[in-house]
């Protein structure tokens, strides 16, 4: 594996790749890689002969008050990481490389409506913060498929449509959730969990999971089932931001023939936000 720190040698390496006829697979990320991303790696290595990661803490999609400057960073255990799993070329720039201008003054890019729901109404800019580094980096690797979790559901629900309205050639690929053994989701910000709040976090999940099933049952009181979810959290310790039902393919609020659909939860749990989801089928 190759590791590379600016746009210019990404471009060589890819366009070299292209001229051979090679297929080439992506995976942005913001490091500090744990099994998770894993998954991510191996679904890379199903698309494409070709496989680049970026590793780039964005300071676009944190807030004044959020963790940009101690969000986690092990380049050299992600470096090994992605070396082992079979990763081609890792991309590694500074905020200068990204944003010469500075982030504050950057060009941004918003996909309205999608933006400004569920995170983005907790998390001003979130949104358009990620949303505008993918563009960037979708135009400096140019990948054939680029692969992003499913825990991160309003993040993928963001770039498809980003794709689809600015006519890029990307393909969006969707990998499951990955989760330890108690249900938690699998996030660099489960380790700012201290032991006794670790064992509380799976009621997430358990909270999501109580809903789904209520909703596979044919229950279609959606207020009702949100309500309790969030009543749930609270009373397991938790500060939740919302537990919201949409549905899956725009994140509207859903109708009572909708039957493809999401419950989206985010809580605090000391330290740590926590995000995750469930999608379901109604019958």
């Amino acid at each position: 594996m190759e590791t590379v720190t600016t746009i210019s040698a990404v471009r060589e390496r890819v366009h070299a790749w292209r001229r051979a006829g090679e297929r080439v697979v992506f995976v942005p990320t913001m490091g500090n890689l744990h099994a998770g991303h894993v998954s991510l790696i191996e679904a890379a290595r199903r698309h494409g002969a070709r496989f680049v990661a970026s590793i780039f803490v964005n300071p676009m999609q944190f807030g004044p008050n959020e963790d940009f400057a101690h969000y986690p960073r092990t380049p050299r255990d992600d470096e090994r990481m992605l070396a082992a799993a079979g990763c081609d070329l890792m991309f590694m720039p500074d905020v200068a490389e990204i944003y010469p201008h500075g982030s504050e003054r950057a060009a941004r890019v918003e996909v309205p409506g999608l933006s400004r729901i569920l995170e983005g109404e907790f998390r001003p800019g979130h949104m358009e913060g990620v949303s505008t580094v993918v563009a960037k980096l979708f135009h400096i690797v140019e990948p054939d498929v680029a692969i992003f979790g499913e825990k991160d559901y309003q993040q993928l629900t963001v770039i498809r449509r980003m794709v689809v309205e600015l006519c890029m050639r990307v393909e969006i690929v969707g990998a499951p959730t990955m989760r330890d053994t108690d249900g938690l989701a699998l996030s660099s910000r489960n380790q700012y969990l201290t032991p006794a709040e670790r064992k509380v976090a799976p009621v997430i999940y358990a909270t999501l999971e109580a809903a789904a099933g209520r909703l596979r049952a044919g229950d279609a009181q959606f207020a009702s089932i949100e309500r309790s979810g969030f009543q749930a959290l609270e009373g397991s310790g938790l500060r939740p931001d919302y537990f919201s039902i949409r549905r899956a393919d725009d994140l509207t609020a859903p109708s009572l023939e909708t039957r493809a659909l999401v419950v989206l939860a985010a809580a605090r749990l000391g330290k740590a936000r926590l995000i995750d989801n469930v999608q379901v089928t109604r019958a």
